[in-house]
């Protein structure tokens, strides 16, 4: 093939087949991505383009996670379509290296981004601050476009079966973030937590023989310690974090009567507000200005979670709070403060304006 424009981009590639197609996989610096792949929202509406709108706030948190994370990140391939010419020279006739070579591309040609478009994007503003980045590589697997409607169903492919991980299991596996590390350490550290929690599931099916989640525990926790998922989390608190936990386990009976396995944790969900993620983050809740108000003896005044009535049966206490009219349990910011503001009467805590108010709201 001759080239129109004697100037071309040429990458060292693999050549493959897909559907009877040819595709390349090659290494291309970051600091190039910016100027090869366009993007074309701008451009055309929704239905004459091959890609989704860009959504702006993805893109900050993906550029700080490469700015932060410099020596240390993941970055998975982009892929594009080429609306131009394209020359593969194998380095071999025959044998292993036939699918080894250069890949040039025309450089008036179109390389639109198929899937990757936000990765595209914070390269561009991650690189701008953090130079060395640009001399890194991110795979690029290139396709050779055949027109608008094929490129449109790779976008649809490649995102039909895109299934995001449950917050549970990223937790699980997120060594990053502090607060993660907080959940896995409390799941560690806490015997009536390390089993009775699932590490995978955000939500727990009716036959399900645990009791919590990890997102869970890490939401409570976070609350507990009055955490964002990005502060740091130091040795101690994830310590304090752990003893409360377990003075809560130690003074919930039907917990432990859970791990004794004298009682289904189906049970416990169908009848019990505390076998929720909105009661464990209430419990949460209420322990932060627990820690507060009583530093020395704030164990003592947890044996007063014996004498809550958590049955939902007991509308006259949780419809409003911690269910709603149809009796369904409900997770709302001002659920978990009226639930928890229960268990702050309970315990003998004062209420702080915030939670006052919304208390005043709820009662009048």
């Amino acid at each position: 093939m001759s080239f129109e424009n004697e100037y071309t981009h040429k990458f060292p590639a693999v050549r493959g087949m897909q559907s009877g197609r040819p595709c390349y996989i090659a290494m291309c610096p970051m600091r190039l991505i910016p100027k090869l792949f366009l993007f074309d929202e701008d451009v055309v509406p929704p239905e004459l383009r091959a890609q989704r709108r860009l959504n702006d706030a993805r893109v900050p948190d993906i550029a700080n996670y490469l700015i932060d994370n410099s020596d240390n990140y993941t970055l998975s391939a982009i892929t594009a379509s080429v609306n131009g010419d394209t020359l593969f020279e194998p380095m071999a006739d025959t044998g292993p290296a036939i699918n080894l070579g250069l890949l040039s591309i025309d450089m008036n040609a179109q390389i639109l981004v198929n899937d990757g478009q936000h990765r595209r994007a914070a390269i561009e503003v991650a690189v701008k601050e953090a130079h060395e980045l640009g001399y890194d590589n991110i795979p690029v697997l290139f396709f050779i476009d055949d027109g608008l409607k094929r490129s449109q169903q790779m976008f649809a492919d490649l995102n039909k079966h895109a299934v995001r991980p449950s917050d549970s299991l990223s937790t699980l596996y997120d060594h990053r973030e502090a607060a993660s590390t907080l959940a896995r350490y409390i799941y560690d550290h806490v015997p009536c937590f390390k089993a009775l929690t699932d590490l995978e599931q955000n939500s727990l099916s009716k036959r399900s023989s645990k009791l919590f989640t990890l997102s869970a525990i890490k939401i409570a926790s976070k609350t507990l310690l009055k955490k964002r998922s990005k502060d740091k989390i130091t040795a101690d608190e994830m310590v304090l974090a752990a003893r409360y936990w377990e003075a809560v386990c130690v003074n919930m009976p039907d917990w432990k009567s859970a791990l004794k396995k004298s009682v289904t944790t189906c049970e416990l969900r169908e009848q019990y507000i505390h076998a929720h993620g909105l009661g464990l983050a209430s419990i949460g809740a209420a322990g932060a200005d627990l820690l507060r108000q009583y530093p020395d003896n704030w164990e003592e005044k947890l044996e007063a979670l014996k004498h809550i009535d958590w049955s939902r049966s007991n509308t006259a206490i949780w419809k409003g709070r911690a269910m709603d009219t149809r009796g369904v349990i409900s997770k709302t910011k001002n659920n978990t403060v009226l639930t928890a503001n229960i268990i702050r009467h309970a315990l003998g805590i004062s209420l702080n304006a915030d939670d006052q108010l919304i208390e005043d709201q709820f009662n009048s």
